[in-house]
């Protein structure tokens, strides 16, 4: 056998031997991931050790989880953090983490939704660690961003997901949600996962996700409806959709050509610097 066969052998055992335990808990409770939470437990110890480090977590460091499924992760980060709190909105898990989690005094438990937790209970400067579920991915995202609590966000995502938090203008996954990130972190795909890494396997691949959030990053909701309109239909040119949004055309002719831009010019073409010298433009016509 050679070296690298040896370690792929080591590897696939390490995911049986997981998702062996993973299922012995899951029947203990009479329990199964539930689509509808969007639930996919890692049981792969090499996506573990990469999202964990990735986080860069230091002993000081509150970790705020979303979707802690069998508790896995969160016994990692609560080794490593001062705090975790973790929120997991199916209480049907509820009794099964309160057995994998016995005993780690520094981690609180929420039963509870993500998209409506009370972020600014949280310290600011505090990190989010997640394997999220599939289902509120984007939307916690950008409440976390939004929030300016987090100094930093390191999480599994799928692919696409991740493509297009980080996409740049002109390319294919580029959109409102690049812009968004852009405006707040800087962000990179750490590693790709494979379904197999998942306990039941989704049907496309995941990524590993990390962003770095700007000292200086403010909130700035003109500046996002205004691109959100200026993304509402895709195969439009800016004008157009702006149009669409019910701006005066005379008023788009002018703010266009303040900014120095094309009268066919697409909104996936262009960077966040742009989108606010167009917003100063259709301030000053207004």
């Amino acid at each position: 056998m050679s070296p690298s066969a040896g370690k792929g052998d080591g590897a696939e055992q390490n995911r049986l031997t997981a998702r062996g335990r993973v299922k012995s808990l899951l029947d203990k409770y009479s329990l199964h991931a539930t689509k509808g939470f969007g639930q996919n437990f890692l049981v792969d110890e090499a996506a573990l050790n990469a999202v964990v480090t990735a986080a860069a977590i230091e002993p000081d460091d509150t970790v705020f989880e979303v979707g802690p499924g069998l508790g896995v992760l969160t016994r990692e980060l609560a080794a490593r953090a001062a705090k975790v709190v973790s929120v997991e909105l199916d209480s049907a898990l509820l009794p099964l983490l309160d057995e994998t989690l016995a005993g780690l005094e520094n981690v609180e438990l929420v039963n509870g939704d993500a998209l409506t937790f009370d972020l600014t209970t949280l310290p600011s400067g505090s990190l989010l660690v997640a394997n999220l579920p599939f289902n509120v991915a984007t939307p916690v995202i950008a409440r976390a961003l939004e929030s300016l609590r987090f100094e930093r966000l390191v999480f599994l995502v799928q692919r696409e997901v991740a493509e297009r938090l980080v996409a740049a203008p002109g390319t294919p996954p580029f959109g409102a949600l690049s812009l968004l990130v852009a405006h707040f972190a800087s962000g990179r795909i750490v590693r790709d996962v494979p379904p197999g890494a998942f306990m039941p396997p989704p049907k496309v691949t995941s990524s590993v996700v990390r962003l770095d959030v700007h000292e200086s990053a403010r909130p700035r909701p003109e500046l996002f409806a205004l691109i959100r309109r200026s993304f509402a239909h895709r195969r439009k040119t800016l004008k157009r959709n702006l149009a669409y949004a019910g701006y005066p055309p005379e008023m788009v002719n002018a703010a266009m050509a303040g900014a120095g831009l094309d009268d066919r010019v697409r909104a996936e073409t262009l960077d966040l610097a742009t989108f606010a010298r167009l917003l100063d433009a259709l301030a000053e016509d207004a």
